[in-house]
């Protein structure tokens, strides 16, 4: 597959040679549809508060209205009816369509680190950094160590952490990949130079899709990730660790920091 961009006048043209292999063309896909339950998750969590809020001011209504108004009584009883029927769509549409990733199924099997490291880091920099002008270097602790987990899934948390990274590089910029073992928990973090421009200048060759490159430029509330990330935060937490995205602030470098024991279990 290659990309290619008309773009506007001015700009740098995607270098035609540029190809996706199809490992990486299958990590883009699990990629959006992580991001697709992850909005799906938030949309559905999101719209409860204010739907209840209006349940209950309905309940209110009724009491301070005349009983004997039929046209009163009809209207907060629509008020409900209207609100019972979106928490429906919710329960029914909504959280039934993201139920491929909220039950994440793990398939455990004990794997070394190492090769994992060195096959992923190597994929993410034949599928975008080299094309990019963005180097990925590695701090690497490991040794032997193993983990009992699912490695594919572990892989492809680790694969969107560096590609998203490489993603916001400029040309020339670094993304650094430290990773250690302690006795508990294997860590992985991602260092890199947040250029907002480089993510979703259209010149530029790309992976990730436009709207999550585009998503991931606005603001996040506390605690919460780009969506794009998604499948990092759920394949993590399925293995009872957990994902971080810290923005850069002052002279520090922006991280993504995963965590997953070395036994992992499934989460509860």
């Amino acid at each position: 597959m290659t990309t290619s961009s008309t773009g506007n006048a001015g700009e740098k043209p995607v270098p035609s040679g540029f190809a996706v292999s199809g490992r990486t063309a299958l990590l883009r896909a699990e990629t959006a549809l992580f991001m697709r339950d992850h909005v799906l998750s938030l949309v559905s969590h999101d719209l409860r508060g204010p739907l209840n809020a209006i349940h209950s001011w309905a309940y209110v209504l009724e009491r301070k209205l005349d009983a004997n108004d039929p046209n009163a009584q009809r209207a907060v009883t629509g008020i409900r009816n209207g609100v019972d029927q979106q928490v429906k769509l919710l329960e029914t549409i909504v959280d039934a369509t993201r139920a491929e990733t909220k039950s994440l199924v793990l398939a455990y099997a004990p794997f070394s680190l190492h090769p994992l490291l060195e096959e992923t880091v190597e994929e993410v920099r034949s599928g975008l950094g080299r094309a990019r002008g963005v180097e990925v270097t590695v701090d690497s602790q490991l040794a032997t160590e193993q983990l009992n987990g699912d490695r594919e899934r572990l892989a492809a948390a680790l694969w969107l952490m560096l590609m998203f990274a490489v993603e916001t590089g400029a040309e020339g910029a670094t993304v650094t990949l430290v990773t250690k073992a302690d006795t508990n928990a294997w860590h992985a973090s991602v260092g890199y130079e947040a250029n907002g421009t480089a993510l979703d200048d259209p010149a530029l060759p790309h992976v990730l899709e436009a709207f999550a490159r585009k998503q991931a430029r606005e603001p996040r509330e506390a605690k919460r990730i780009a969506w794009v990330l998604a499948l990092c935060k759920r394949v993590a937490e399925a293995h009872g660790g957990s994902f971080e995205q810290v923005d850069a602030t002052g002279s520090d470098t922006a991280t993504l920091a995963l965590r997953v024991p070395l036994s992992a279990t499934a989460a509860k």
